[in-house]
């Protein structure tokens, strides 16, 4: 009797996880974890620009203490773009992180424009090294972005496909908001670096 009803039980089982495959329930865990991780890579990508950012802002007032306001606008921009509690799931959550994070890439824009007025920190060899480190991780928080973006389409057309939005009902998978196109490439776009301008004359000579 007991055999009996262990294989009923693993019928049962093997029944259900057929069923489950076949409705698309492990297609939508597979995406969602790819969403996740995907997610995960963009916060670490933006905690790495936030990062260096002060030693940036250091290393530039050595040199150009009397452009206060534009230092004063990248830490506060970077002081409020990393203090949003972001929460991927919440579409109002996800925009005001991405315009909070577009205002930073805005300072740092404006940082570098002030730079070319300084010939002396442009060759700071750890200005240089900075700004590299800087500009890799623009480059870097660009491809996450993308991913995720990607990710998310791809997670969001499963859920919305019959039968598979049947099963995402049922276990309360729902579309995911994503991040807005509008305005990307102005966004990702890495401050503009140019290391072989010819200096500009000093003040006074």
């Amino acid at each position: 009797m007991r055999s009996i009803l262990r294989t009923s039980w693993l019928v049962a089982v093997l029944a259900a996880g057929a069923l489950l495959s076949g409705c698309g329930y492990n297609s939508i865990q597979n995406l969602d974890e790819q969403t996740k991780s995907g997610w995960s890579e963009v916060l670490n990508q933006y905690q790495r620009r936030a990062d260096l950012i002060p030693n940036l802002v250091n290393t530039v007032k050595g040199f150009a203490q009397q452009e206060q306001q534009v230092l004063i606008g990248v830490t506060e921009a970077r002081a409020k773009a990393t203090s949003v509690k972001v929460d991927a799931g919440n579409p109002e959550s996800l925009k005001q992180f991405q315009q909070a994070q577009g205002e930073l890439s805005g300072a740092l824009s404006r940082l570098m424009v002030v730079v070319e007025r300084y010939p002396e920190l442009k060759s700071d060899q750890n200005f240089r090294d900075l700004q590299a480190q800087l500009e890799g991780t623009e480059n870097r928080i660009t491809v996450a972005r993308n991913r995720y973006i990607q990710a998310v389409q791809q997670y969001n057309v499963n859920v919305r496909q019959f039968p598979v939005n049947l099963t995402a009902m049922m276990f309360g998978y729902k579309v995911k908001p994503n991040f807005s196109v509008e305005n990307e490439a102005q966004i990702s776009k890495p401050p503009p670096v140019d290391f072989t301008a010819a200096p500009a004359a000093k003040p006074g000579t």
